[in-house]
């Protein structure tokens, strides 16, 4: 167990650590991941999205969470990060489930945590892995979903409209051919995250340059490395979380960008309003809007749902019921 150092000043006593790195078991690997101890005794589990790992993904919500008195524990998926497992970089749904299983349940064991008060909270292809970690963990406390990634062949036929066609078969190709690698232990092919209509890489929505600004190099992450197996792309097509909606028990709080081209906002809201305890917040701007101009208003959004459903003590915060639905959303600022 290590900690995660703070600048010090000189004859200043040494601070608590404000995280504490850890390791967890899921399954034959060890999980990376950052504990932030907190005080009230609720805690979100946290995690990136599609082969984002947990610094770039969470820091910045993480940080917030902690400083309202909540624990935190964000972690990377096996085979990225500072998990194990190899081959690397190779992103598989039923994994990526398994892992988050072992993380909610490792939280429910840390010092302090009340294991009934647990969040699970994820972003685009994770915030669609909360969709079936909800519905099958009766035991979780609430859940929220951002930017999420409901699946299904309609989501893949928007984010293939803004890559040339001969690209795309490119990619499936390549897809296909790293598969079969992998069958006979093959090194996996690589490619980019984002690029260009016309480069072969996992995403060429409008949203990409975003993506590089809000988690890349230029928000402080230059040793993340954006590449995903090209096999990892295959089951993007098929992957349905959202079918989970009716299943999901605990309060599930579903953040949409209204400007997002990478995961189809009316496949998000339309969970948000099949699930039993579903609430509904919309967002201006595209996919990567809350680590961006929005970064605010989506936390004020999760920490009003976190207070409300984690049984934290919680300030005067205006709230409004949002006409056409019945769920009750917190108020944008300046609302």
């Amino acid at each position: 167990m290590s900690t995660d150092g703070v600048p010090l000043q000189p004859g200043r006593p040494t601070p608590p650590p404000p995280r504490v790195a850890v390791r967890l078991r899921s399954g034959p690997v060890e999980l990376a991941a950052w504990h932030y101890p907190g005080t009230t005794g609720a805690c979100v589990v946290m995690a990136g999205g599609f082969a984002v790992t947990k610094e770039p993904a969470t820091d910045r919500f993480a940080a917030r969470f902690h400083a309202a008195g909540l624990s935190v524990l964000a972690f990377d998926y096996r085979r990225l990060g500072g998990s194990g497992g190899s081959p690397r970089q190779v992103v598989h749904v039923r994994e990526a489930l398994d892992d988050w299983s072992a993380a909610v349940e490792h939280a429910r064991t840390l010092p302090g945590v009340d294991g009934d008060r647990i969040a699970a909270w994820g972003f685009s292809a994770s915030a669609g892995h909360i969709f079936a970690l909800a519905a099958r963990d009766r035991r979780l406390a609430a859940a929220v979903a951002q930017s999420a990634n409901a699946g299904g062949p309609a989501a893949t036929s928007h984010a293939m409209a803004f890559q040339h066609k001969g690209t795309a078969l490119r990619v499936l190709g390549l897809g296909l051919l790293d598969a079969a690698g992998g069958l006979v232990g093959r090194e996996p092919l690589l490619i980019p995250l984002g690029g260009r209509p016309g480069e072969v890489a996992a995403l060429t929505t409008p949203d990409v340059p975003d993506g590089v600004r809000a988690l890349g190099a230029e928000a402080g992450y230059p040793d993340w490395p954006q590449v995903v197996a090209a096999r990892s792309v295959l089951t993007l097509g098929t992957y349905r979380p959202g079918r989970h909606a009716p299943r999901i028990a605990c309060p599930l709080l579903v953040v949409v960008c209204e400007d997002d081209h990478s995961a189809l906002p009316a496949a998000a809201e339309r969970v948000a309003r099949r699930a039993p305890r579903g609430e509904l917040v919309r967002l201006p701007g595209g996919h990567y809007a809350p680590f961006l101009a929005a970064h605010e208003q989506a936390v004020a959004a999760h920490l009003d749902f976190l207070r409300r459903h984690l049984n934290l003590a919680d300030p005067e915060e205006p709230r409004r019921t949002r006409p056409g639905t019945d769920k009750t959303v917190p108020a944008r600022p300046g609302t």
